[in-house]
């Protein structure tokens, strides 16, 4: 009964304690209010006590702060037993005075001050079994990996994986003002189509009322759409699916596709440096803005800085296999990249350029899809390329077929059903500008941005092969 009342008198508490709005733990805690009373809403995640005196560590998304209750004026013992008592990831609103502090504090972002507190209410009590301990998730790679997918509620709640969902949604708002202010328009495509996107087998099929249809591989057959209906210049943000049983650190069964297409007036090379430009001014953003992000996960996950070139380099793709060639590649002229040669490359490039970002142009006709623009010089080749961050693919892109006829000569070579795919055939019938573009995937970029090892460090809710929920 004593313990139904104290916290009844705790809910009433709370009703009759109105603070004023509740700063952030920024970095500026403590510079612009030494020894001012403040209040603040915080997820509790540390308690220690000492004799009269207990140590709190609050946190607020990626900035943590240490926190004191002791015995005096301001508090009594038992508040210090209350304090004591909270359990790890409940939320807390405090009151209290920031003090400067002689010594640093290591273990949290805010080092030169810390929290006096007044007055401790609990807003949201946490059970006092989790999961997981968050401690568990700043432990190295592949350590307790799987319980960190599984709780979602708890995981992301690191200063490191805070850190990297904010940078990755400052990709995307680089990504769409940069466009924006180049003269983009953005669309919103279907997800669900009549025929696969990109060819081949790997596509999702689901039923769609007495048939059959798909989930989009690609937005890009209604990009092309878009600029034969005199858009110019688009892109897109939104959901890519691709039912490819690969349970790699790199592959996703949806991802979040970052898609440009426009019309180009002399060359498709004009479409490379649009593209190229775009990425360089996400990675100017990030390096001049997000400072504080890409040192909190470098704690956790050191890695170099990242490089890149401007202009962006760009090598040819068969002098991409001389290189690999004279490293001691066996590969045959024609022949895809696979995953080690592409990190090899990388590698090479990074050793002969000093770039983390590159370009590789001109990829064989045999390995790219049917609305791929032939080389018009060698037929072997094609006016299309791909885009490395540290040895590894986040765009792949090419010059599209505007014409109608070529266009369904290439569909029938890859066994496309032509029905199916009649009404995009049908839109270069009416006039149609030459043009290309690219598909990025927005988590692969985050990750090789940041050094990262696994894509699904920058997936909020991962999906592959073994995993659909949460």
């Amino acid at each position: 009964a004593n313990m139904e009342g104290q916290k009844a008198k705790r809910i009433v508490d709370m009703a009759l304690y109105k603070p004023t709005v509740a700063p952030v733990l920024t970095s500026e805690l403590g510079v612009a209010s030494p020894n001012e009373r403040a209040p603040a809403d915080a997820y509790c995640i540390v308690v220690i006590v000492l004799g009269k005196q207990c140590f709190l560590v609050l946190r607020q998304q990626q900035f943590n702060v240490q926190a004191l209750v002791a015995v005096g004026e301001r508090a009594s013992k038992q508040m210090v037993k209350f304090a004591a008592n909270i359990n790890k990831e409940s939320i807390v609103d405090v009151e209290a005075v920031v003090k400067k502090v002689e010594q640093t504090i290591e273990s949290c972002s805010q080092q030169d001050v810390e929290l006096h507190i007044e007055r401790i209410f609990v807003v949201s009590q946490a059970e006092p079994r989790l999961p997981l301990q968050l401690e568990d998730c700043v432990r190295p790679e592949g350590e307790g990996d799987e319980v960190r997918m599984r709780a979602r509620a708890l995981g992301p709640r690191t200063t490191t994986s805070q850190a990297i969902f904010r940078l990755q949604s400052r990709v995307c708002q680089l990504f769409r003002d940069t466009l924006t202010n180049k003269g983009f328009v953005e669309i919103q495509t279907p997800k669900i189509i009549s025929a696969a996107s990109e060819g081949g087998a790997n596509v999702f099929t689901v039923s769609y009322f007495k048939t059959s249809a798909y989930l989009a591989q690609s937005p890009q057959l209604y990009k092309q759409m878009c600029i034969c209906a005199d858009f110019d210049k688009v892109f897109c943000v939104g959901p890519v699916f691709r039912a490819e049983d690969s349970n790699t650190h790199r592959h996703l069964t949806e991802f979040v596709g970052l898609d440009i297409e426009l019309a180009f007036n002399y060359h498709y090379h004009e479409v490379i440096e649009s593209i190229t430009d775009t990425m360089v001014q996400i990675f100017k953003g990030l390096r001049d803005k997000f400072q504080t992000e890409i040192q909190t996960v470098g704690k956790q996950y050191p890695s170099e800085p990242f490089k890149f070139l401007e202009p962006t380099l760009r090598l040819e793709y068969s002098e991409g296999v001389a290189m690999l060639r004279e490293a001691g590649v066996e590969m045959g002229d024609e022949e895809d990249l696979s995953t080690p040669n592409e990190k090899l490359l990388g590698r090479l490039v990074k050793e002969k350029y000093d770039t983390d970002f590159y370009v590789l142009d001109k990829y064989p006709l045999a390995v790219r899809p049917f609305y791929t623009m032939p080389d018009p010089n060698d037929k072997k080749y094609s006016n299309s390329y791909d885009m490395f961050m540290r040895g590894e693919e986040i765009l792949s892109g090419a010059q599209r077929i505007h014409d109608a006829q070529l266009l369904t000569e290439r569909a029938m070579h890859h066994n496309i059903d032509l029905e199916k795919i009649k009404s995009y055939i049908d839109s270069f019938r009416y006039g149609a500008p030459p043009h290309g573009g690219g598909g990025i995937g927005l988590e692969r970029v985050c990750m090789l941005y940041l050094g990262l090892h696994n894509v699904r460090q920058t997936s909020m809710f991962p999906r592959d092969p073994k995993r659909l929920t949460p």
